[in-house]
């Protein structure tokens, strides 16, 4: 099976109202497939029904050929939500090792997982003395241990300097060459050209599911965030 992430006419009420309306794409394996859209448009929404924790209306969503949220998948699908997830008392190495021992792994899963994000050298500091950029990795790292199939980030960098985004950028790549499925999203426009995919919202509708050169091509414009603007014109939303 050639798609890490099948979602097919997917509906999401939340407080009575629509919030993803009719959704259908795949993310292929071994991808780095970038979510955008403003906030508020519906991707948290999203990513959660992809890994199995949102109620939804009506549709379906496979994961690794799984149903979201099958049991077969806890060894196989990390979740990195918005606010960090790691303990500020204990050290970066601590905090992996507390998450390989939840799915059963060891101490040396976890050096590995903070060996990827570039932390070895700060392993035994506090979580909470590091900075902004360090804590994000460390998340990042807690999320690694095990070597996940497919992992899901969302808004990995939001609040960082440019230098760390690229850094992050790099690793994601780094594990999608090694053979793990990334699904990222951000309300960043710059970020989109990173991507080996898109998917484009807008208030909870899929505006484009394509490759960054095929959403230029279609909008004409070489500048992602005005082929966005461009798209939203044309399929009748408002800017």
């Amino acid at each position: 099976m050639d798609d890490a992430v099948h979602v097919q006419d997917l509906l999401v009420d939340r407080g009575g109202h629509p919030v993803l309306r009719g959704i259908s794409f795949t993310v292929p394996r071994g991808s780095v497939t970038g979510l955008l859209g403003p906030s508020g448009c519906g991707k948290t929404t999203l990513i959660r029904a992809v890994v199995g924790v949102q109620v939804v209306r009506a549709g379906s969503v496979r994961v690794l050929g799984e149903p979201a949220g099958s049991r077969a998948l806890r060894r196989s699908v990390r979740y990195m939500t918005q606010a960090p997830s790691i303990y500020g008392d204990l050290s970066v190495a601590e905090n992996a090792r507390y998450f390989a021992r939840l799915i059963g792994l060891g101490p040396a899963e976890a050096a590995h997982a903070v060996e990827q994000v570039g932390l070895a050298d700060a392993a035994d500091q506090l979580v909470g003395t590091l900075s902004g950029g360090q804590r994000t990795r460390t998340s990042l790292a807690c999320a690694l241990v095990g070597r996940p199939e497919l992992l899901v980030l969302d808004e990995p960098t939001v609040g960082l300097d440019p230098v760390l985004r690229e850094e992050l950028w790099t690793t994601f790549h780094r594990m999608a060459a090694d053979g793990v499925t990334l699904l990222v999203s951000s309300h960043v426009m710059d970020e989109a050209g990173r991507c080996d995919q898109l998917l484009l919202m807008r208030e909870g509708a899929l505006l484009a599911d394509a490759t960054p050169t095929q959403i230029r091509q279609r909008a004409g414009s070489d500048d992602l965030e005005q082929a966005f603007l461009r798209l939203i014109r044309t399929q009748g939303l408002a800017a």
